[in-house]
C-alpha cells in the first residue's frame, strides 16, 4: 500500500489548539467497524457502548516537561528537548539551533540553576548532552522546563495538567497518549460501576510518535523504538478478561501498541517489558485489541494506518471525511472516536 492512499483533507482551523474546559465534554465519532455506520455522541456517552465484562486498557505514562528554554553564555537563545535517560546525568536531546551547540558549547537554564555540557553528537545529529545541578533532576525539570506540545499546537498551554491524563503516574513520555485526555476520575469510576474493568500498561511515548511517513510504500517505514511493559496485575486481568468473553478495549494506539508487542502466541499476557517497534498497518491481525478509543490522526500518519487496519481503510477515511464536514476537532486536544 501506498502513503498517499492515507491521506485525507483537513483544514487548518479544525487543528484543536487548546483543550476543552471540561475533558469529558469533548465529542465522541462512534463507529461500528464491521459496517463502518457512525453515530456522533459526547465523550461522556462512551457508557452506553462499554458491557459489563469489558476491559479498558489505558497507558499511564506521564510526560515530562522536557523542553528547555536556555541561552548560551554568549547570549544566545537556545532550546534543548530531551528525549532519552542515557544515564550518568546524560541525556539524548534534540538542540535548537544545532550549529549553536557543539561538543564542549555548554547551555544556561533560568538563573543558572541548571546549566548543561554537549559531549557528543549522534549520526542523526542529535546531541548527548550533560547535565549540572543541586538536587533532584525532576524537580529542577517541574520548576524549569515547560511540556513538549506537537508542532501543530502554535497557543501557549496555561495549565500543564492539561496535557496529562488523569491516572498519569510513570514519567517518561516526550508526548501525552492523548485519547486518555477524554477521561475524568468521574467518568472512569462510572465505567467501573457497570463492572467495566481498568488495567494499566507503560509505554513511554517518543517523539518519534510525530515523525512522517516519507516512504512511498508504508511496508519501507521503520519505527521508532519505545519502551512498553505489562504487570503482574495487569496481565492477570487481560487473561481474565478474554477468558469470560470480555472485550479489550484500548484507550489510544500506545495501549494497542503495548497490547500486540507483549501478547504471547497463545494469546495470553505474562509480566514483560521490550523496546517495541511494531508496525500496525492493514493487512495485521490483531491477538488482543477488541475496541479502541482514539483521537483523529494526521494525514499519512502511522496512527491513522494503525486505526484503518483496525476497522478497514475505507470505513476510515470515510469517517474522518464526515468529521470533518461535521467540524469535529483534531489531533491531541481534539475530539475522540470509539470503534468497536
Amino acid at each position: 500500500m501506498k502513503t498517499h492512499d492515507f491521506w485525507y483533507d483537513l483544514p487548518e482551523e479544525l487543528i484543536a489548539q487548546t483543550p476543552l474546559e471540561k475533558r469529558d465534554s469533548s465529542r465522541l465519532l462512534v463507529m461500528d467497524r464491521s459496517s463502518g455506520k457512525v453515530e456522533h455522541k459526547h465523550f461522556y456517552d462512551i457508557l452506553d457502548y462499554l458491557r459489563p465484562g469489558d476491559c479498558l486498557v489505558m497507558n499511564d505514562s506521564r510526560v515530562l516537561p522536557a523542553r528547555l528554554l536556555g541561552h548560551r553564555p554568549t547570549g544566545g537563545a537556545v532550546e534543548v528537548l530531551l528525549l532519552r535517560d542515557l544515564g550518568d546525568k546524560k541525556w539524548e536531546c534534540l538542540c535548537k539551533p544545532g550549529r549553536k551547540m557543539q561538543i564542549g558549547h555548554s547551555v544556561i537554564f533560568g538563573n543558572g540553576e541548571l546549566t548543561a555540557t554537549v559531549t557528543d553528537i549522534r549520526e542523526d545529529g542529535n546531541r548527548v548532552v550533560e547535565f549540572h545541578y543541586e538536587g533532584i533532576f525532576l524537580e529542577v525539570l517541574e520548576r524549569l522546563g515547560k511540556m513538549p506540545l506537537p508542532p501543530y499546537i502554535k497557543a501557549e498551554l496555561q495549565d500543564q495538567e492539561r496535557y496529562q491524563t488523569v491516572y498519569s503516574s510513570e514519567i517518561g513520555s516526550a508526548a501525552a497518549p492523548t485519547a486518555g485526555l477524554h477521561w475524568t476520575d468521574e467518568l472512569l469510576n462510572k465505567a467501573r460501576d457497570k463492572d467495566v474493568q481498568t488495567a494499566f500498561v507503560t509505554l513511554h511515548v517518543g517523539l518519534g510518535t510525530f515523525r512522517p511517513v516519507k516512504t512511498e510504500e508504508i511496508s519501507e517505514h521503520h519505527m521508532h523504538s519505545e519502551l512498553c511493559m505489562i504487570s503482574q496485575e495487569t496481565a492477570d486481568i487481560l487473561n481474565q478478561t478474554k477468558a469470560n468473553g470480555g472485550r479489550i478495549i484500548c484507550v489510544g494506539t500506545t495501549s494497542c501498541r503495548t497490547l500486540e508487542s507483549l501478547v504471547k502466541e497463545d494469546g495470553t499476557f505474562e509480566a514483560s517489558s521490550k523496546w517495541t517497534e511494531i508496525f500496525i498497518f492493514p493487512g495485521y491481525e490483531f491477538k488482543a485489541m477488541n475496541g479502541l478509543i482514539t483521537n483523529f490522526h494526521l494525514p499519512e500518519s502511522t496512527l491513522v494506518m494503525l486505526v484503518s487496519a483496525f476497522a478497514g481503510r475505507e470505513n476510515v477515511l470515510s469517517a474522518y471525511e464526515e468529521a470533518v464536514k461535521e467540524k469535529y476537532r483534531f489531533f491531541s486536544f481534539g475530539d475522540a472516536m470509539f470503534i468497536g
